[in-house]
């Protein structure tokens, strides 16, 4: 009967969003459950179950790796796999950020010596590290339909995602992690060199 029970949870709730709650992944477990009973009429057998679910719902703030899923003028939409309704405005890219629209990615303008600037795409497919800024549920649940009769020109409904997460990349660290690693490599390779010219140094004061 358990098995049975975790099955129907399952297929119930299981990659479905809440309102107000989150993206349901699978469940944990069943706390309780009550005695089962079959309704007039109703060959079913119904039981009162008390069960915890494994629900994604990040907190505002949380530092988060996915994967650019695509870009468009409305932002860089991020994909963790199993979700993938995240998306970073361009005001909370790297600034200063433009669209190439030839290219369909978001590039940092970054700045280098002597005021020129070097092109960082964020292509698809590349891993980003973002913050997580805020979140939007909407309420999609099917409505009856409108009274009188529609024109036959009438645009077909906008589908909306029932859980949206906003991010941010525009702070020291966020972004691409090819950035940083090759920033980090960058000054590790400073370092090593004036390690290296402080040792000839002390040599030939030694001398």
């Amino acid at each position: 009967l358990t098995e049975a029970i975790s099955d129907e949870i399952n297929r119930k709730l299981a990659n479905k969003v809440l309102l107000d709650v989150g993206l349901c992944i699978a469940l944990k477990d069943i706390v309780s459950l009550g005695d089962s009973i079959i309704l007039p009429g109703d060959g079913s057998s119904h039981t009162e179950v008390k069960f915890r679910y494994i629900v994604f719902r990040p907190n505002i703030g949380d530092v988060i790796t996915g994967k650019i899923k695509n870009c468009d003028r409305e932002g860089v939409h991020v994909t963790l796999g199993f979700f993938a309704d995240i998306v970073i405005p361009p005001a909370a890219l790297q600034h200063p950020s433009r669209y190439e629209e030839a290219e369909q990615a978001w590039v940092w303008e970054y700045p280098v010596e002597d005021g020129e600037k070097h092109d960082l795409f964020m292509d698809e497919g590349e891993i980003i590290k973002f913050r997580v800024t805020g979140e939007v549920f909407e309420d999609i649940s099917p409505v009856g339909p409108p009274q009188g009769d529609q024109p036959s020109t009438s645009k077909p409904m906008e589908m909306k995602a029932p859980y949206k997460i906003i991010a941010a990349i525009n702070e020291s660290g966020l972004g691409l992690l090819s950035w940083w690693d090759n920033h980090n490599q960058g000054e590790g390779e400073e370092a090593g060199e004036e390690d290296q010219e402080e040792e000839i140094d002390e040599e030939n004061y030694a001398e």
